[in-house]
């Protein structure tokens, strides 16, 4: 969203003001206006036909001729025409009223400006929105992140209950390979990167130490636990002549474990 022009929707009665909207972003590159009205209620139409990212909402539209005297309407009803985003709203306005901007807040409206402050001008409007613009992005990738690693999270808490079930204690080394196999094939189930060769590049380690850390971490497992543990949480079929799973069959029994898990 960021390489694209922020579009924007201009609702104010006063011609000059429009005007002067329109010509300042003839000199910038990051934003556009895609239409000017005088009218809440046209306003309204438009958002729901064009979606556009942002919003300037003059407070007072006493000359509209097809619309209300005030936006307040405008916020009510755009609540109920069922938008899949929340566009970005700057109220303008004469109005210097605490009580007044409480209730726009209330509304919906991220930001008011007060149109007889000294530093106010069409540029400072629209400045305001590409300022709100990367917050919410970023805000956006922090809520992104915060959640996969929630999950990551979970995915690692499963892991490691599963392996202390069954005796693949803390102390080994192969329990650190085998809880980082199943984390990255869950996350990366397409990927064409052999698991072991993947563990190498981590940990900076052969194939055949990674390898030999995980079959040592289950045999100390399939030695010190009881029968009736392994059977009862680890229910893949075991090779009859070696009496415990391979390395590969073990990472893979518990991909698909804790998949049906999460």
């Amino acid at each position: 969203m960021e390489d694209k022009k922020m579009k924007i929707l201009v609702i104010e009665d006063d011609i000059n003001d429009c005007n002067n909207f329109i010509e300042c972003v003839k000199n910038r590159n990051d934003i556009e206006i895609i239409a000017s009205t005088d009218s809440d209620v046209e306003g309204l139409d438009i958002v729901r036909r064009f979606k556009p990212e942002g919003i300037i909402l003059d407070l007072e539209l006493n000359n509209s001729k097809t619309g209300h005297a005030d936006s307040l309407e405008f916020l009510t009803n755009i609540k109920k025409i069922g938008l899949n985003y929340q566009p970005i709203i700057i109220v303008t306005t004469h109005v210097n009223s605490k009580r007044t901007y409480d209730i726009l807040h209330r509304n919906g409206v991220d930001l008011i400006l007060y149109k007889d402050h000294p530093q106010y001008s069409s540029n400072y409007v629209l400045n305001k929105f590409i300022n709100l613009r990367k917050i919410e992005t970023e805000f956006t990738l922090e809520t992104v992140n915060e959640k996969e690693q929630e999950k990551d999270n979970k995915i690692s808490e499963l892991i490691y209950k599963e392996l202390d079930l069954i005796g693949v204690i803390t102390k080994l080394k192969g329990r650190e390979y085998i809880h980082d196999a199943i984390l990255y094939l869950i996350q990366n189930p397409s990927s064409d990167t052999n698991v072991i060769q993947h563990l190498t590049k981590v940990y900076k380690k052969s194939g055949n130490t990674i390898t030999n850390g995980i079959q040592n971490a289950i045999i100390h497992a399939w030695r010190v636990s009881s029968i009736e543990d392994l059977t009862t949480y680890y229910t893949a079929r075991v090779n009859y002549e070696t009496g415990i799973p391979t390395p590969m069959e073990f990472i893979y029994y518990y991909v698909d474990k804790i998949k049906k898990k999460i």
